[in-house]
């Protein structure tokens, strides 16, 4: 990966975006897009867009979703403990002992995930799976009106961790499902700001996706696209204990996921593997038999109905605060759905039959 990108990358992976609260995250995509988007523009619901050839046909709409998982602030009690409910799908077993940023009016507050010691814990508690009524965020707070005066009923934390590099190509962050797709979003931006494609893009980094695909609703019936692309991230299988049988033999490394399925058109999805074999580069397929978890099951239904594609990131520990993908993968990406879009015009005809 390249040294610009990379870079963006770090900043855009340790802002903060929990899902209704993606205001920091939007600013910094938005920041870098404009750079060498036509017209960049957000709407009411918060989705951002940037756009390229805007009068050119067909109209292609990328999305990737900003948003993350995180908990939300319910009440403080007495001694100044904060007790949360969770913005989308928290796993409990992962939330004692971490260290959290909670969004407030007044800037970013740090605190920590308690719960009971272990030494301390009786019988059932030992075992008993964790549910928000014992975890609890502690900031330090002295009591009841000091947390107060810091936090308010409705901040947003998420976990206090951002990106790192490990071995290789293999990146760590909180948050890759999905503003990893957003990253891409961007990416393709750029690569095709350097070209002349026949198509209007419009690359959207979609809100809320975590709680039911809004943003990409909202988003899609604004621009009434013809061709729609999500990116988001799929499970890696390639981990102990994983059931290839459920997802597919999906790896690290192991190039673009071209899903296949009825939220997936059968062109779109053969002209992606097309290009993919004609470009060389290496991709994996997912089929999906029902309507898919992402932005690509909003998109196909949208007004009279959207040609429609998803094209996925393979994620290790998907939803934790250490998600795990491969920039290879991401370059491949970029690449694949750069070239499908170059390759659309105004006289292809993506009816089924």
């Amino acid at each position: 990966m390249e040294k610009e990108p990379k870079e963006f990358l770090k900043r855009f992976m340790d802002s903060m975006s929990p899902s209704g609260y993606e205001e920091d995250s939007a600013r910094i995509w938005k920041e870098r897009t404009k750079v060498f988007a036509d017209e960049v523009k957000t709407d009411v619901h918060g989705n951002t867009a940037g756009v390229l050839n805007k009068n050119g046909s067909p109209r292609v709409m990328l999305a990737g979703h900003i948003d993350e998982i995180g908990y939300m602030v319910k009440f403080i009690d007495k001694e100044g403990f904060i007790y949360f409910s969770p913005i989308g799908g928290i796993d409990y077993h992962l939330v004692p002992g971490q260290r959290v940023l909670i969004k407030t009016r007044k800037g970013k507050i740090h605190g920590v995930t308690g719960r009971k010691p272990r030494h301390l814990q009786e019988g059932d508690e030992v075992n008993k799976i964790i549910s928000p009524d014992n975890v609890w965020i502690d900031i330090g707070a002295k009591n009841e009106k000091e947390a107060k005066s810091l936090v308010e009923v409705g901040d947003p934390a998420v976990p206090a961790v951002g990106f790192e590099e490990l071995r290789g190509d293999r990146i760590v962050a909180r948050g890759f499902d999905d503003r990893i797709g957003a990253f891409i979003v961007s990416e393709v931006l750029r690569v095709l700001s350097k070209k002349k494609p026949q198509a209007a893009v419009y690359g959207v980094a979609t809100v809320q996706e975590e709680l039911g695909t809004r943003g990409a609703q909202t988003s899609a019936y604004g621009i009434s696209p013809d061709i729609g692309i999500a990116i988001d991230v799929t499970f890696a299988m390639d981990m102990p204990g994983a059931d290839k049988k459920k997802i597919g033999d999906i790896k690290i490394g192991g190039g673009p996921v071209i899903a296949r399925g009825p939220n997936i058109n059968a062109k779109v999805f053969d002209l992606f593997v097309k290009i993919a074999r004609e470009k060389k580069i290496k991709y994996q397929v997912e089929g999906i038999s029902g309507p898919t978890g992402t932005d690509a099951r909003i998109i196909q239904l949208t007004k009279s109905g959207v040609a429609t594609g998803l094209i996925s990131i393979p994620n290790r520990y998907m939803h934790s605060p250490v998600e795990l993908v491969s920039t290879t993968d991401l370059d491949n990406i970029t690449k694949l759905i750069s070239e499908f879009i170059l390759r659309v015009n105004k006289k292809m005809d993506f009816t089924p039959c």
